[in-house]
């Protein structure tokens, strides 16, 4: 018996929810549907439902195993489609991690984008800041920043992520703009709390010489959002993204200060499990997104002063 036709007869029943509603929508006898489910069962060696006279319900094993046969499924469909038609029709569904704040931030209209060229393909977004396990969860692809601590990732670079230190206008007229990275030392400064060591800021110098400076906390926050909103009402500075604070920048709640020094620089990744076969519709989308993504991003421009990129670069 094939084992694809096993594959299918058991994910046609976990999406139907019954036997008998499989049958019908494979157009097979349920006897058929049952014994291909129990057929892959014997195979694999494992439970994947858990059978009662009324209703069905899956194993642990059962659900990885059906989001794993889904996506193969997939896979397979969109491979037929590509050997049938001229550019091949992408179809299936995309699994994908994204950090929370960038993600509401500047991802709607590429996924909005890619999503109208590609009307068969469905998205199953995770909009988190916590680090997935692309294997373990069955992420097809993540936006990750800063260091890939995981070697085993293939990772492709989309774009730089630039910082800028800022506060509100009120702020700055009440206590003064910082005039060297030493006087955060003695400022309000308000401090994201996911970063290893929230409380030292990183800068260089025109020279190129490495600093760091251990700023004044006044408040932590799990948030960058929360947190430039907070700069903004004036409580204090923070050092945040430019994809985060340049919004704010252009309404003019927020103003860059420092502007002379270089604060950190990260990497943006497209990153996804080292598999043999990349399916058609993941490496399509990471290729859209590294076009997108070609050159300064808009809310690198909105955070700096006219002329400033030409003079940090002489």
């Amino acid at each position: 018996m094939d084992k694809f036709e096993d594959i299918q007869a058991f994910i046609a029943v976990v999406d139907a929810g019954t036997f008998t509603a499989a049958a019908e929508r494979l157009n097979l006898a349920k006897s058929a549907i049952s014994r291909r489910v129990s057929a892959l069962e014997e195979r694999l060696g494992v439970q994947l439902l858990h059978r009662t006279t009324r209703v069905l319900n899956l194993t642990e094993t059962g659900r990885s195993f059906y989001e794993r046969g889904t996506r193969v499924l997939a896979d397979l469909e969109e491979a037929e489609a590509a050997v049938q038609q001229e550019h091949g029709e992408l179809r299936g569904t995309l699994r994908v991690a994204l950090p929370l704040s960038f993600g509401v931030r500047h991802m709607c209209g590429p996924i909005a984008v890619f999503g109208k060229q590609h009307p068969n393909v469905r998205f199953d977004l995770d909009l988190n800041d916590r680090r997935v396990d692309l294997i373990e969860e069955n992420f097809d692809v993540a936006l990750r920043i800063g260091d890939l601590a995981d070697s085993s990732l293939i990772a492709r670079k989309l774009f730089d992520v630039r910082a800028v230190v800022c506060a509100s206008p009120g702020y700055l007229s009440t206590h003064g703009a910082p005039q060297t990275p030493d006087d955060l030392r003695n400022r309000q400064c308000l401090v994201y709390s996911n970063l290893a060591d929230p409380d030292k800021w990183a800068y260089e110098d025109r020279a190129g010489n490495s600093h760091t400076v251990k700023v004044n906390r006044a408040m932590t926050a799990s948030s960058g959002d929360f947190l430039a909103n907070v700069a903004a009402h004036g409580l204090g500075l923070i050092i945040q993204p430019t994809f985060i604070a340049s919004e704010a920048i252009r309404r003019g709640n927020l103003v860059p200060v420092l502007t002379d020094y270089q604060w950190p620089i990260a990497s943006a990744y497209a990153v996804y499990p080292p598999t043999r076969h990349l399916s058609y519709r993941v490496r399509a989308f990471i290729d859209f997104l590294a076009e997108k993504f070609a050159g300064t991003p808009q809310w690198d421009r909105d955070c700096e002063p006219p002329g400033a990129r030409q003079s940090w670069l002489g």
